[in-house]
């Protein structure tokens, strides 16, 4: 079975199905994809296997959300009778509760299931195979459970109790949608998803929009889920708390690897180790018969020897050289030394907020620190107990209900929040947004030059001077740091950094914090780049404290919280 060439937003994809009435499997053979006429894989196997956790790996930019939105609309020759869900946007505003839409959603998944059941009897007859697929779908959703299922995932998800009180900010399940913000529209779709549990589950990102506790309950929920699962995501605790198997989108192909993230990264060096030899050792033995040849003249003996060795050669090439382990360009970048300045860069003197300004609504009350120049805190807490609300006060966007916040004179703060590249010019180039930000502050900087700078910010140079709107978010996240660095901060502030950040990205970042002379102040879910950079683990609930021990203790307590062993 041959998939039908696709075309829905410039994208193109097609393969030929290799598969049996009743298979749980599915594979590809010649799967190719493109956008706007750029090859993102070409004539590769697609495989995916019943029980099969992926996770989705490869560079920003190389196609990875394009994949997952060709396999959700069915662009290749995937079966009827499995359903496929891709989580790439949030539940719609309505009037209805998270817990209605979740349960809405999934009786009208009973009635497209019901509905099929009479397409194949009609079509097949009752001795089809894939009737009995699909009555164990519908046994498997039982409707009966429908309201207590629904509300244990939006719970586990970060949604209080119906009638819970919303003091601390958050949401309950008897909210409606039109009243929550995106990221907890985004919580009630991914809630969606992970009750439908379709025969294919694809998600992009799914721990963005939750905190450090969701995220714990995510990954072990996601841990035994019974069907495929196919996951991009930056975070390798996730990837490898999660994912039976790795699939790594590069050089125009998928590539398999069993195990988890570490899994794969161990037995990747070893065989890349291993093939270096041996590509070391052939070409050792390739220059040495070269080498014999060219030396053996005209004499008739040695031009007998010399063809003799060149057959050598040629059967060598015809069987395949060994190549080298192919290896991403590294990226690196780090942020300038902006000066010296006295601590404390910020201070906090007794300071309470609240958003209405009424006492009983505080968020946080009576809190006093300071931010000095060797500073390196992670900040951790539920959502809506005001982490991302004690950033704002740092800069000044919002002001202290009570109390005193002091800032250093002549300090400059390098800002990162959730919404940084919805600030780009989108139709501006790279080159032409970074220049006109900082053409003044370097003059002599020609075209050339500025090209360099947002290059080392690991923008292709296929797209210095393309449209921002062209880019991944991915590499929109890049040009934000390549302009935070270009501002030489001497206080870096970062909410959830690592959203559209591949692992190469999360690594140069944190290797860039650890070497930078300023303060730092980070919210993020990755628990590997906290376990980098974090020297302290301040936790934003009812108030301020610092917890005692390093971020890989602070998981622990939040596994012990749930009950969960692993």
């Amino acid at each position: 079975m041959k998939g039908a060439l696709a075309d829905d937003g410039g994208r193109q994809a097609s393969g030929h199905l290799i598969s049996e009435v009743r298979a749980r499997d599915i594979k590809i053979s010649q799967f190719s994809l493109s956008l706007f006429g750029q090859p993102l894989v070409e004539d590769t196997i697609l495989e995916l296997n019943h029980g099969s956790r992926y996770g989705l790996l490869g560079r920003n930019g190389c196609g990875k959300s394009t994949f997952l939105k060709c396999l959700a609309a069915k662009e290749v020759p995937i079966p009827d009778h499995f359903d496929v869900y891709l989580l790439d946007h949030e539940a719609p505003v309505t009037d209805m509760s998270a817990l209605d839409y979740v349960v809405a959603s999934a009786q009208a998944e009973v009635a497209r299931l019901e509905a099929l059941v009479e397409e194949v009897m009609v079509e097949d007859g009752a001795d089809s195979p894939l009737l009995q697929d699909l009555y164990d779908r519908l046994d498997e959703l039982d409707p009966t459970t429908f309201v207590t299922r629904a509300s244990l995932i939006l719970v586990g998800l970060g949604f209080k109790p119906s009638g819970a009180s919303l003091k601390d900010g958050g949401a309950t399940i008897d909210k409606k949608t039109k009243d929550m913000s995106g990221g907890w529209r985004m919580r009630v779709a991914l809630s969606r998803a992970l009750f439908i549990a379709p025969s294919i589950l694809l998600l992009d990102e799914p721990t963005n929009h939750l905190d450090l506790e969701a995220c714990v309950w995510l990954e072990d929920y996601l841990a035994t889920y019974p069907k495929i699962l196919v996951c991009i995501s930056h975070s390798q605790d996730f990837l490898n708390g999660v994912c039976t198997n790795m699939m790594v989108m590069q050089q125009q192909q998928l590539k398999y690897w069993s195990g988890n993230y570490d899994a794969y990264q161990s037995t990747k060096l070893a065989q890349d180790t291993n093939t270096m030899k041996l590509y070391k050792k052939q070409q050792e033995e390739i220059n040495h018969i070269k080498e014999f040849i060219a030396s053996c003249g005209t004499y008739a003996n040695l031009v007998r020897q010399a063809k003799s060795r060149q057959k050598i050669l040629d059967k060598m090439e015809d069987d395949g050289l060994i190549e080298m382990p192919y290896e991403e360009p590294r990226f690196q970048f780090k942020f300038a030394d902006a000066g010296d300045l006295a601590p404390p860069l910020i201070s906090f003197s007794e300071v309470a907020f609240s958003y209405s300004g009424e006492k009983r609504d505080y968020l946080f009350n009576n809190v006093s620190f300071g931010i000095h120049p060797k500073s390196r805190l992670c900040l951790v807490g539920p959502n809506g107990a005001g982490k991302s609300t004690l950033l704002k006060l740092i800069v000044g966007e919002l002001a202290a209900s009570e109390g005193v916040i002091s800032r250093r004179s002549g300090m400059s703060i390098g800002r990162f929040h959730q919404h940084s590249a919805d600030v780009l010019d989108l139709n501006k180039s790279p080159v032409d947004y970074i220049s006109g930000k900082f053409q003044a502050k370097y003059p002599a900087n020609r075209l050339e030059e500025w090209r360099a700078v947002v290059g080392n910010y690991g923008i292709p140079k296929d797209y210095h001077l393309e449209p921002i709107e062209k880019l991944s978010d991915g590499l929109k996240t890049r040009l934000v740091f390549c302009e935070i660095a270009l501002s030489n901060p001497h206080l870096l502030l970062f909410d959830e950094p690592t959203n559209a950040a591949d692992m190469e990205m999360i690594e140069s970042m944190a290797e860039a914090i650890k070497a930078f002379n300023g303060g730092v102040m980070v919210i993020s879910h990755d628990f590997r780049l906290l376990d980098k950079v974090a020297e302290e683990i301040w936790v934003v609930d009812h108030g301020l404290k610092v917890f005692d021990g390093n971020i890989r203790e602070y998981k622990t307590s939040l596994k012990a919280k749930f009950g969960y062993k692993k």
